[in-house]
């Protein structure tokens, strides 16, 4: 009988001192939605000599957690892959359903979150606080792909009873807020349907400020966890003068970033 794969919770490792957060952070989302958590470094051609000396240090963060948490499933990976192929390569192939990463770390992997299946969570490296991801900030603009948005923001409400705060974009066309208005309910209508206890506000901005409205909320508030939709247009430009989604990320400071890439069809997290 062919062994079933399970999702995993992916930490990107770089071996430096703030490794030792974004595990703390992997650990957490692991129990929270009961997924392997896997420790994984992409190595470069020139480390390719190295791999036995890199796996080494892989099996070396495992020990204190095992230790630790006896029971608790993780795993290593050693990978060689481009930056923009290996989220497609580490979800189809080790059915990763989530990554996370270090903000200071979004320049080098922005490329791979433009062509990820899966979502990338940004976490403050250098802060040594963990988030309980219970109060959840979600921006919703005039895209259909909100849906995806909505639905991550779900699985926190069903799996960790988060609450879930919705900043509804508004917009000056009638068809673009009637689209705001339809991705809303579809929100109300998801969480409902889990009992999941949400609030939604109508907010000042439009659906290109959305985001950044959110964010001041979510630091005013002293939120969890921001989740927002990345660029589903990626021009020249965008890479020359920054993305909205990385200039979020450095104003976030302590606050989780979740970014959900609306250029590919993502991944559902299984129960």
């Amino acid at each position: 009988m062919e062994e079933v794969k399970q999702q995993k919770i992916v930490v990107l490792i770089s071996f430096a001192e703030t490794d030792g957060n974004l595990i703390l952070n992997g650990i957490r989302l692991a129990n929270i939605f009961n997924k392997e958590l896997c420790l994984c470094y992409n190595y470069s051609k020139k480390e390719k000599l190295e791999k036995t000396v890199l796996k080494e240090k892989l099996s070396d963060y495992l020990k204190p957690i095992k230790n630790e948490i006896p029971n608790f499933k993780i795993s290593t990976l050693l990978i060689s892959e481009s930056l923009n192929k290996f989220p497609e390569k580490l979800a189809d192939d080790f059915e990763a359903i989530l990554l996370i990463s270090g903000a200071g770390e979004f320049r080098k992997y922005a490329t791979s979150v433009s062509e990820s299946p899966v979502p990338f969570l940004f976490v403050n490296e250098k802060e040594n606080q963990l988030s309980k991801f219970k109060k959840v900030i979600l921006p919703v603009d005039l895209r259909k792909e909100n849906s995806d948005s909505l639905l991550w923001s779900s699985y926190f409400g069903r799996f960790n009873s988060s609450v879930i705060v919705v900043v509804a974009a508004s917009d000056k066309g009638k068809d673009s807020q009637r689209q705001v208005t339809m991705n809303v309910a579809l929100g109300r209508k998801l969480f409902k349907k889990f009992k999941i206890e949400h609030k939604i506000f109508r907010g000042t901005k439009s659906s290109l400020q959305n985001s950044f409205e959110a964010l001041d909320l979510a630091l005013s508030s002293e939120s969890d966890l921001l989740i927002i939709l990345g660029s589903s247009v990626i021009t020249p430009l965008d890479w020359l003068i920054g993305l909205p989604e990385k200039k979020i990320i450095k104003r976030a400071g302590k606050l989780p970033v979740l970014v959900i890439n609306p250029q590919k069809d993502n991944y559902i997290l299984c129960d």
